[in-house]
């Protein structure tokens, strides 16, 4: 009999955010899938749902590129990580795979769903706080509220098309705010959203950053896990 392959968002940092489903599901699996890059070592999805790991469950690190074409890049890795989850199912084993914020938004997780989802692999996605919602309940930041336009915008995105999501917003999230910032914070100038954003890097974890002032740190080195929230109008 195959095993189950959870999907579980662990939210952004803070181990109390974990919903409880999220935590019933880690306690019972077999085994728990913790990605990570080539670059870094461990997993900061591993770590914030560390105080719920059963005695002796089974840890797989697996590699995930980070990359933005996951059609042409990579595909011997990713092959072989989703070979090695069927094996574990195939045993019979249930199997977790931890992701950042929610599975379903912007996550590795969703390529490797779509993988084994082709397999028809039993499935269980359990959602989880993204960091943005983090952010607006811990520093008092509305996110929307009555009529806003909202717009989710990855700041790797192109100029041109983070430009557009900004002019036809009254609300804005920007994500992975960390190669470019400079840039960012120029187009929210341009776009009358500079004086209402706040950035936050590694909300919930241990070295959380909260800066109000955006102009005062520009050039300054960011982490990967850095979201910025804005808006046009006065809170």
């Amino acid at each position: 009999m195959s095993g189950i392959f959870y999907g579980i968002g662990v939210g952004p940092g803070d181990p109390e955010l974990l919903t409880v489903k999220a935590i019933k599901a880690i306690e019972q699996v077999d085994v728990l899938i913790a990605p990570k890059t080539e670059k870094k070592e461990g997993s900061v999805a591993l770590t914030i749902a560390k105080p719920y790991l059963k005695d002796g469950v089974k840890i797989i690190y697996q590699v995930f590129p980070m990359v933005k074409d996951f059609a042409q890049n990579s595909q011997e890795l990713w092959e072989t990580n989703k070979q090695e989850i069927i094996s574990l199912l195939q045993a019979g084993k249930n199997v977790a795979f931890l992701t950042l914020g929610d599975p379903m938004f912007y996550g590795t997780y969703i390529y490797i769903f779509r993988l084994l989802k082709e397999e028809g692999i039993n499935i269980q996605t359990i959602p989880g706080v993204p960091a943005f919602a983090a952010i607006g309940s811990k520093v008092g930041y509305p996110i929307v509220d009555g009529d806003d336009i909202l717009s989710i915008i990855p700041a790797t995105a192109s100029q041109e098309n983070i430009e557009k999501a900004l002019a036809a917003s009254d609300n804005a999230v920007l994500m992975k705010v960390y190669k470019n910032a400079n840039e960012i914070i120029d187009l929210l100038e341009k776009n009358d959203m500079a004086q209402q954003a706040i950035l936050v890097s590694r909300v919930g974890l241990e070295d959380e950053k909260v800066i109000t002032d955006l102009q005062s740190h520009k050039d300054e080195k960011l982490n990967y896990l850095s979201t910025i929230l804005t808006r046009k109008k006065t809170l």
